[in-house]
């Protein structure tokens, strides 16, 4: 087998492909970042066998990266994506020991998400309610109520079809990041929203996909078109810096936790792997816990 480093990024992306089962974005991320870890090390330490790569080289490659001006968090991102490269590596036999554990990530500041507020996204549903006079209307209506109704992600909900949606149950089931399924509940208004919507792809498309939700031509949903409708009524009623569905997904999950919802429940219902993703949502709850404080306890007048 050869040896080169180049020459064992291809059995290493086939295994997060087919074993893994990992997403198409999650892969060409993976696959971008070990591409050009191989460009930079074969011009500067020529066609070194993957067995000699050693930490002073993937150290070398991190600070030119920092020093092109990547934040500590892409940086991060590059770093896991070695560790689980040669992390393969190790398992499989190609190599006898990891060149990872010398390595030191960037310390990263923390970024607390952005959402929308209660208020803000109750106007927002009403003014929507009332405007849906054609397709991108009913569209927008669509991906902002299941968007904050159930806290997909956009992939996910692009993706959603039909039949994933059982009505009569309130719930849809929704295959997440790794192909792990979840189901989620859906509120009586989503549900009214969801049937009307039905009702009229039918009796205007006569040729329709399996998915959800389509274009006012009838065809699949594609993640720029919901995008870039997402972020045209966030930019109504959210002075926010990010006006995109990712922001509804974090309103989701904020307005549970400050009404009281279990961390435990969240993190399912927004399928994450560890608790650790999920309790970000927790300091937004403490800062309104510390708001309802300032204004309410006499102490703290």
């Amino acid at each position: 087998m050869p040896e080169r480093l180049s020459d064992h990024i291809e059995p290493f992306i086939s295994y997060l492909k087919f074993e893994k089962r990992y997403s198409r974005h999650t892969v060409t991320a993976y696959s971008t970042d070990l591409r050009a870890f191989s460009d930079y090390i074969t011009p500067v330490y020529g066609d070194a066998p993957i067995g000699e790569i050693s930490y002073l080289y993937i150290r070398s490659w991190l600070a030119d990266l920092m020093e092109q001006g990547l934040t500590a968090r892409s940086v991060n991102r590059k770093i896991s994506t070695l560790k689980s490269f040669f992390k393969y590596h190790i398992k499989v036999g190609t190599i006898g020991e990891n060149p990872m554990f010398r390595i030191i990530a960037p310390k990263t500041s923390k970024r607390l998400p952005s959402f929308v507020n209660e208020q803000d996204m109750k106007t927002l549903n009403e003014t929507l309610t009332r405007a849906t006079e054609d397709w991108k209307s009913l569209n927008a209506k669509m991906l902002i109520q299941l968007f904050y109704g159930t806290g997909m992600r956009l992939s996910e909900l692009i993706q959603l079809k039909t039949d994933q949606v059982d009505l009569s149950r309130k719930q849809v089931k929704v295959l997440g990041k790794g192909n792990k399924e979840r189901v989620l509940p859906l509120d009586l208004v989503l549900v009214a929203s969801i049937q009307e919507y039905n009702e009229l792809k039918r009796k205007q498309f006569a040729d329709l996909p399996g998915e959800l939700l389509v274009t006012e031509k009838g065809k699949k949903l594609y993640p720029k078109y919901a995008y870039l409708l997402v972020k045209k009524h966030l930019s109504a009623v959210a002075t926010l810096d990010k006006k995109s569905p990712h922001v509804l997904r974090h309103s989701f999950a904020t307005h549970l936790m400050n009404n009281g919802a279990e961390i435990k429940a969240v993190k399912d219902l927004l399928g994450h792997a560890s608790l650790a993703a999920t309790q970000v949502y927790t300091h937004n709850s403490i800062e309104k816990l510390k708001d309802v404080y300032r204004k309410a306890h006499p102490k703290a007048r």
